[in-house]
């Protein structure tokens, strides 16, 4: 068998073993739930600011402040750090 294939193979069995509850040497990330309008609030922007500035739909970002739905995957990273240091990414976007 190739290397290729012994990596995508072993990566299978662990996603696998992973699925059936065995987390065991698995790194998991978790990230916190935000409140979005607060978030939003605490840079100053309206909605349509902030969803233009972040790339962000502004259908989204409102269904997201109403609760309709929640951030999930780079949004929610996104939002954890703009939380935390909101200048930091404001910094690196300009």
């Amino acid at each position: 068998m190739s290397s290729a294939f012994e990596s995508i193979q072993k990566g299978l069995m662990e996603a696998i073993e992973f699925a059936e509850g065995n987390t065991k040497g698995a790194t998991v990330h978790k990230f916190d739930a935000v409140d979005v309008k607060e978030v939003r609030h605490n840079v100053d922007m309206t909605q349509t600011e902030f969803a233009s500035t972040f790339g962000i739909s502004l259908g989204t970002l409102r269904h997201w402040e109403r609760g309709d739905r929640t951030p999930r995957g780079p949004a929610l990273v996104l939002l954890n750090v703009l939380a935390k240091e909101p200048q930091a990414v404001i910094r690196a976007l300009s």
